[in-house]
């Protein structure tokens, strides 16, 4: 699994980041975050990029996974 560690940026770094890692089309991502903002951004890139989303609450942010539909 690809993971891509975007805490402690601000946007737009995490989208980007996570865009970039994209290229390489994973099959499973993790994408971590600490800002709100971040989290919707990434949770809508990953669902306009065919992945299947799941957010789980961490105590410093948010752990996103993507999995290809």
């Amino acid at each position: 699994m690809l993971e891509v560690d975007v805490r402690g940026f601000s946007c737009p770094v995490p989208l980007m980041r996570t865009k970039k890692a994209l290229e390489g089309d994973p099959a499973e991502i993790r994408v971590l975050v600490d800002s709100g903002t971040a989290k919707a951004n990434a949770v809508n890139l990953l669902k306009d990029s065919s992945y299947d989303v799941a957010v789980d609450e961490t105590p410093d942010g948010w752990t996103i996974v993507g999995k290809k539909a």
